[in-house]
């Protein structure tokens, strides 16, 4: 089984992730893990942290000569902004915060729930997602992610190859695939900015190259839609998940809805065994089960909770009313959150092939990755 933890607090020393079940023998360019890094402290509308913040990972343990050796990984993203011990306590939660209900539920204060609680912490996140996106390299597997509606702006998709759509995203200042619409939405964050607002978004991630089978249909727990789902919605301020269609597949017929098989034997020797589909509104999943097609999910982002003008709260000590304390924040983190759902939905995906075929060693997932294509064209 691959998982991961993390640990640590947004102005404590570091972040860390342990990351569990990652088989042996891959070679890792940390390079590669702090360029997912940077992607995820970029986008219009960021605040001032990122700014004072550049990270990059170290590898405490699971590595030799930089090849993973099959034992746990632990990966730290160090906080330059460390200051846990010299910040003081909040008397004002902010609505849409952990504050209220963490204080209570720890019978403490606000301070001891909102440092863990803080986005800060998807860092880790990332870091594991970026290692788990190496192993799927191996296998051909690509994962990219963009925004698609960022404040009510909607920007959707785009036809393309995977790396033509990926090198798009890579000229838009909020990392969609529409940089021509850039203005419009810069100059949209910058007056909510001014106007002590924020702004949310949807995010989508497309995941090509997948084999047929990823996932299961014979338990709850174990049905790959369900392990994506609570991942994503487990990223701090996601509402909202859906796969392929969606919601508005719940609007249609089922004839609308479905995705018609048709055989082509020339695309026999490719991952779909030849199994082709005109339409992926199932987004590459099927009951749990991938089914050959690209993996598409989307995710929604609430505006962030901390707001420049601050909602109405209520002082904790006094229990009378006050507006809600103010900690320093983002106008917009929506591309930020395109890199975390990216790198989160990478590292589910990686989880689930590692179930399929194997995890002590690369070596073993080649031969069994190889075995298994080969009988599963005789089906």
């Amino acid at each position: 089984m691959l998982r991961y933890w993390t640990a640590g607090e947004s102005h404590g020393p570091a972040l860390v992730a342990l990351v569990d079940g990652f088989p042996a023998g891959l070679t890792v360019d940390a390079a590669l893990i702090d360029a997912e890094l940077r992607r995820r402290q970029g986008g219009y509308g960021r605040g001032g942290r990122q700014r004072i913040e550049t990270d990059t990972v170290t590898f405490l343990s699971g590595l030799w000569k930089g090849v993973t050796l099959g034992s746990p990984l632990a990966v730290e993203v160090i906080n330059k902004d460390a200051k846990l011990e010299r910040l003081e306590e909040v008397e004002r939660p902010r609505p849409g915060h952990v504050d209220l209900a963490g204080a209570v539920k720890h019978l403490g204060g606000v301070r001891a729930v909102l440092e863990r609680a803080s986005a800060r912490e998807t860092a880790a996140r990332v870091a594991a997602g970026g290692l788990a996106r190496q192993l799927l390299g191996v296998f051909g597997i690509e994962v990219a992610g963009w925004v698609t509606e960022l404040g009510g702006v909607v920007l959707g998709g785009r036809a393309g190859t995977l790396p033509e759509l990926r090198a798009l995203r890579d000229t838009s200042a909020i990392y969609s695939l529409h940089p021509d619409k850039d203005p419009e939405v810069t100059a949209l964050i910058d007056r909510v900015g001014k106007e002590g607002d924020t702004l949310g978004g949807i995010v989508e991630v497309r995941v090509e190259g997948l084999p047929i089978g990823l996932g299961t249909h014979a338990q709850w727990d174990r049905k790959l839609d369900g392990r994506l789902a609570q991942a994503v919605m487990a990223v701090q301020a996601i509402k909202g998940v859906e796969i392929g269609m969606g919601f508005e597949a719940a609007r249609r017929r089922g004839s609308e809805v479905h995705d018609p098989i048709h055989y082509d034997p020339a695309a026999r020797g490719g991952p779909q065994l030849g199994f082709t589909r005109p339409t992926n509104n199932a987004g590459g999943l099927e009951a749990g089960t991938t089914n050959g097609q690209p993996l598409v999910v989307r995710a929604a982002m609430k505006p962030i909770a901390t707001l420049r003008k601050p909602l109405a709260s209520v002082n904790l000590a006094s229990k009378q009313p006050e507006e809600a304390a103010y900690e320093r924040s983002d106008v917009c983190a929506v591309s930020a959150c395109s890199v975390i759902v990216e790198n989160v939905v990478a590292f589910e995906v990686a989880a689930a092939l590692v179930d399929k075929f194997g995890g002590d060693s690369i070596a073993e997932m080649k031969a069994r990755w190889d075995l298994y294509h080969e009988m599963a064209r005789g089906c």
